[in-house]
C-alpha cells in the first residue's frame, strides 16, 4: 500500500462521529418569521441573541391592544359628543399625533423583526449552528459585525420621533378639515376631506390660488436675490481685503464682522424703526441734509419694501460669506496667482479664472443649504415688515406683499387658525426644498469627493 494512502491504525480503527447537520435554510427562515428570535434559539443555537430578540416580540404583543387602539383612532379622528363637557369629547387633534406616534411604534418594530429574519439567514449561511455559541462569542458578534447597526440605531430612533413624526403629522394635517371656526377640538371634531385643500389653493378658491401663486414666486426670487447679494458682496469684500496691503486691514475685518455678530433680530428692529416713513432717522437725515423733498415709503410700498427686504438682508449676511471667501482663499496655493501674474494675467482675469471657480468649488455645497434657509427665513421678513404692505387679499389671506411661504404659514396658523392650509403650504415648501437639495449635492463635486 502506498504511503500516501496509508492510514495509521488507530485512525483506522477510530469510529467516525458524524458531523453535525446544518439546518435546512427553508426551516430556519420559517421559524425565524414564525416569531422572533425563535431560529436563533432552537436550530442556531443562539440562546442570548434569541431571548433578546423574543423579548422585543412579547412587549410588542403586550402593548398591540394599545398601539392598534391608536391606529383605530387615528383613522376615525373621534365622533361627534355635543352632549358630553368638553373635556370629555374626542380630541381629534391627540388623537392623530398618537396614531403617528403609534405608527413609528409599530415601523421601528418591523424594522427589528426585518433585522432579526435576516440577522437568522446570515448565521446559517455562516455556519454557526455546528455548536453551541457562548455568551462571549455572541458578545463578540454583536461588538464586531453588529456594532453598525446597534451604533447608529439610537440617533434613526431619535431622528424618527422628533423629525419624521412632526412631518407625518404636518402632511396629514393637510387632509383634514382642522380650522377655525367649525373644526376646532376639542369643542369640535376633525374630519378627513382627502385633497379637498390642496384643490382649493391649487385653483379651486381662486382668492387663495392667487395668493399662493404670489407668495411662492416672491419666496423663490427672494431666496435667489438673499443668496446672490449675500454671497456676492462677501467675496468682493473678502477679495478686497485679500489683495490690499494696508496696516489697518485687521481693523476693517472687524469692522466688517459686526453685522453678523450681533443677533440678527436685534438688526432687523433697529433697522425697522430707522425706515419707518414717518419718524424713521434715514428719511429725518435725507430730508435735512436736502436730498429729497417727501419721505421715502421704505417698508410701505410693495416694490420698494421687497428692494429694502433684501438690502437689510445683504446688511446682516454678508459678512459669512466673506469669512467663507477669506478662508478658502487660504487653500489656494500662492504660486497660481504668482504664474498668473507672470503670464501678464490682471487682477480681474487672476480673480474670474482662478480666485473665483476655486471658491465656487468650495463653498457650493454651502450655497445650496444657504439657499434653503433663506427659503424659511422667516426672522428677515416677519421682524423687518411682518410681511406687509397689505395686498388686496390680505384680509382674507393673510398674505402681504413681502411674505414668503414661512412667513405665511404663520399668520394663517396663528392668526387665521386655518391650520389646514397652513399644512398644505408646508407641504409644498417640503415638495421644492426636499429634491432640490439632494439633487444639487449629488451633483457637486465636493459631494462627490472630486477635486
Amino acid at each position: 500500500m502506498s504511503l500516501l494512502t496509508r492510514r495509521p491504525a488507530d485512525e483506522a480503527t477510530r469510529p467516525e462521529t458524524p458531523a453535525t447537520p446544518a439546518p435546512d435554510a427553508r426551516r430556519v427562515r420559517l421559524l425565524a418569521l414564525a416569531f422572533m428570535g425563535l431560529a436563533h434559539m432552537t436550530v442556531l443555537k443562539q440562546r442570548y441573541k434569541g431571548a433578546a430578540f423574543a423579548a422585543v416580540e412579547v412587549l410588542f404583543l403586550v402593548a398591540a391592544p394599545f398601539l392598534i387602539g391608536n391606529v383605530v383612532g387615528m383613522i376615525t379622528l373621534g365622533t361627534p359628543q355635543p352632549e358630553l363637557p368638553v373635556r370629555e369629547r374626542d380630541n381629534s387633534l391627540f388623537m392623530l399625533i398618537d396614531g403617528v406616534l403609534a405608527s413609528a411604534v409599530i415601523a421601528v418594530f418591523l424594522a427589528v423583526y426585518a433585522i432579526s429574519v435576516r440577522s437568522a439567514m446570515l448565521d446559517h449561511r455562516l455556519g454557526v449552528n455546528r455548536e453551541k455559541t457562548s455568551a462571549r462569542r455572541q458578545l463578540s458578534a454583536i461588538t464586531t459585525r453588529a456594532f453598525p447597526v446597534l451604533g447608529l440605531a439610537p440617533m434613526v430612533v431619535l431622528i424618527l420621533f422628533f423629525v419624521l413624526v412632526p412631518l407625518v403629522f404636518s402632511a396629514l394635517v393637510a387632509f383634514t378639515n382642522y380650522s377655525s371656526p367649525n373644526n376646532i377640538p376639542p369643542a369640535n371634531t376633525v374630519d378627513w376631506v382627502g385633497f379637498d385643500n390642496f384643490a382649493a389653493m391649487f385653483g379651486g378658491d381662486q382668492l387663495w390660488a392667487g395668493a399662493l401663486v404670489r407668495v411662492f414666486i416672491w419666496t423663490l426670487v427672494w431666496a435667489v436675490l438673499a443668496v446672490a447679494t449675500c454671497f456676492f458682496g462677501g467675496m468682493i469684500l473678502a477679495v478686497i481685503l485679500n489683495e490690499s496691503n494696508f496696516r489697518i486691514k485687521p481693523i476693517f475685518q472687524a469692522i466688517f464682522i459686526l453685522p453678523y455678530a450681533i443677533p440678527a433680530v436685534v438688526s432687523l428692529l433697529v433697522w425697522r424703526n430707522m425706515l419707518n416713513g414717518a419718524f424713521g432717522s434715514v428719511n429725518k437725515l435725507l430730508l435735512d441734509l436736502g436730498i429729497i423733498d417727501t419721505a421715502i415709503p421704505w417698508l410701505t410700498e410693495p416694490t420698494l419694501a421687497r428692494f429694502t427686504v433684501v438690502l437689510i438682508n445683504l446688511w446682516c449676511g454678508f459678512p459669512y460669506f466673506m469669512l467663507l471667501t477669506m478662508s478658502a482663499m487660504t487653500a489656494i496655493p500662492q504660486d497660481v496667482r504668482e504664474a498668473a501674474a507672470l503670464d501678464g494675467a490682471t487682477g480681474i482675469q487672476r480673480f474670474r479664472f482662478i480666485t473665483f471657480p476655486l471658491v465656487l468649488f468650495q463653498t457650493a455645497p454651502l450655497l445650496i443649504m444657504s439657499f434653503a434657509a433663506n427659503f424659511n427665513n422667516f426672522g428677515a421678513i416677519y421682524f423687518l415688515t411682518n410681511g406687509g404692505p397689505n395686498e388686496a387679499d390680505t384680509t382674507r389671506t393673510g398674505a402681504g406683499s413681502t411674505d414668503i411661504l414661512v412667513s405665511w404659514i404663520y399668520k394663517i396658523t396663528i392668526e387665521l387658525l386655518q391650520y389646514n392650509y397652513g399644512a398644505v403650504i408646508a407641504v409644498v415648501i417640503f415638495l421644492v426644498l426636499a429634491p432640490f437639495a439632494i439633487l444639487q449635492f449629488r451633483r457637486t463635486k465636493a459631494f462627490k469627493g472630486e477635486l
